[in-house]
């Protein structure tokens, strides 16, 4: 099967490390589903798998991908919940929580591998490439806002860099749910995109608020760490996802601790909250935002525009 792998680690220049070739078809394995991919998208996890964050050499090739939406053998459309081992579904109660393509295969090939606790129903009101959106962004979002923050209809959140698929997820979300957002961005274009989608304000990194807010969703990391922590109200939440930008800016600890604001980090979600969202997005208009569609052999393509921070929403790769 075609499959978009690991060839080799390339910290300066990650798409140096990718390989599009044929690889060997997913082992049948007890409890595990195969899963014939018919949409996946692309994530920064995918670049720093590149860079050789979280692998190791033994590991490769390893097939990228963390997210997907496809068929099984039986004709069922699924949705792939990307997290494994955090029940013990499918790999034993003491194996440690990994996303497709750190310990297993992922999802940027024609068929992945996964426990079969692991799959979700398609909602019929979604396409392919639309659920492909959801198990890794449009979750994390999901879980940063509603679970992690605790917002509600009339809180405000700030989200941070305005173009990813994190980003973007939360202020569709978010203003679906009710909450005032602000977003921030360095393009002008991707801030009045931000007002479009749903936005109640869109700044430049750095600019002062309208008024601090209860949240902030960080995912930019240290370009805007500082910007985080005195926008948000004493006693307000950061929630962090990622760190695009580097993960060392100033800590700025005196302002932590004198406002008591709580730090929370995020990965992705539970099976639960993906179950959630699916359900969301099926009783609403509410539809991830695709920034464009590459096929499985020009993967590269889609992977170069992520790199190059210029897509807004996601990128879905179809094989």
């Amino acid at each position: 099967m075609l499959a978009a792998t690991v060839a080799r680690f390339a910290p300066d220049s990650p798409l140096d490390g990718l390989e599009v070739s044929d690889r060997p078809e997913p082992a049948a394995r007890e409890h595990w589903t195969v899963v014939d991919v018919r949409a996946a998208g692309l994530n920064h996890h995918d670049l720093w798998s590149l860079r050789g964050v979280g692998l190791g050499p033994d590991q490769l090739p390893m097939i990228l991908g963390t997210d997907a939406a496809g068929v099984t053998a039986d004709g069922t459309e699924v949705v792939v919940h990307g997290v494994v081992g955090a029940d013990g579904h499918g790999v034993g109660p003491r194996e440690r929580r990994t996303l497709l393509s750190e310990k297993y295969p992922g999802t940027l090939a024609e068929r992945v591998a996964v426990p079969t606790a692991n799959l979700l129903p398609k909602p019929a009101e979604l396409s392919f490439a639309e659920a492909a959106c959801l198990p890794t962004a449009w979750l994390t979002a999901y879980r940063m806002l509603f679970r992690a923050a605790d917002l509600r209809p009339g809180d405000r959140v700030l989200v941070q860099g305005v173009g990813g698929g994190v980003a973007t997820a939360a202020i569709v979300l978010g203003a679906a749910a009710g909450l005032e957002v602000v977003a921030t961005s360095r393009d002008e274009a991707k801030r009045t995109r931000a007002l479009d989608l749903g936005a109640a304000h869109a700044v430049a990194p750095g600019d002062r608020l309208p008024a601090r807010v209860d949240a902030v969703v960080e995912s930019v990391g240290q370009a805007t760490w500082a910007h985080s922590v005195r926008s948000v109200r004493p006693g307000g939440t950061i929630v962090v996802c990622g760190a695009t930008s580097g993960d060392a800016p100033p800590a700025e600890l005196t302002r932590v601790f004198f406002n008591e604001i709580r730090v929370q980090g995020v990965t992705m979600g539970t099976r639960e909250d993906l179950a959630a969202l699916l359900r969301f997005m099926a009783r609403t208009e509410v539809r991830p935002v695709i920034d464009s569609e590459v096929p499985l052999t020009d993967v590269r393509t889609g992977l170069a525009r992520l790199a190059a921070g210029e897509q807004t929403g996601k990128i879905v790769v179809l094989p």
